[in-house]
């Protein structure tokens, strides 16, 4: 999918469906470019970059042990969507937008764009949050409750995740295609992450 000599051997209907796919990305791309701040997409794509997410998070499980139920399976779950995706996108091998010159890729499977790493980690976490502070279990610590409130940080997370996975086209880092399939992988393992993740 990645090669134009795939492209040209793909059914007629994915051909057309890839090319939608292209043409629309680069549209929004185009459209919102001259408005949006860089620094505001490029801040959002480092809040959400693996590189970053993961040490934090081990971080503070470290210094705070007691933190580990309720980070246990955010880790576990960062580390299955860093398998996943870099699987897929092995598989695929959709070529990135080519109108993204600046793209340098970290590890191999980065060179490839389907599905967006970046909006599968952002809805795992936004959803693996939603369901362990709605959930009955007292996985949220008490002090948690005193000083945020459950829904304004559940907004507030939703919110970062939509935007950071629409960033990803608006930079053109990906296409919409991607970020679509990214972020309902990402919900699917934080459904799967709170269900089976947790000791």
């Amino acid at each position: 999918m990645g090669s134009a000599e795939a492209a040209t051997k793909s059914p007629p209907l994915l051909r057309h469906l890839l090319a939608l796919d292209a043409s629309l990305s680069y549209a929004l791309h185009a459209f919102f470019k001259p408005f949006l701040p860089a620094f505001f997409l490029l801040l959002l794509e480092y809040s959400a970059d693996f590189r970053f997410s993961f040490p934090v998070s081990l971080a503070i499980v470290l210094a705070s042990p007691s933190r580990l139920p309720l980070l246990l399976p955010f880790l576990l779950s960062l580390l299955l969507d860093l398998a996943l995706i870099g699987l897929v996108k092995l598989i695929f091998r959709r070529a990135r937008p080519h109108y993204n010159p600046n793209m340098s890729a970290v590890v191999h499977a980065d060179n490839f764009s389907f599905p967006s790493g970046h909006a599968s980690r952002v809805l795992l976490l936004a959803t693996l949050m939603h369901l362990v502070f709605k959930s009955e279990d007292g996985l949220v610590p008490n002090f948690v409750d005193q000083w945020i409130r459950a829904d304004s940080a559940l907004l507030g997370i939703w919110v970062w995740a939509v935007l950071t996975a629409t960033s990803r086209v608006l930079l053109g880092r990906h296409f919409l295609l991607d970020v679509l399939a990214g972020a309902f992988v990402g919900v699917l393992e934080g459904v799967f992450s709170f269900h089976f993740l947790r000791f």
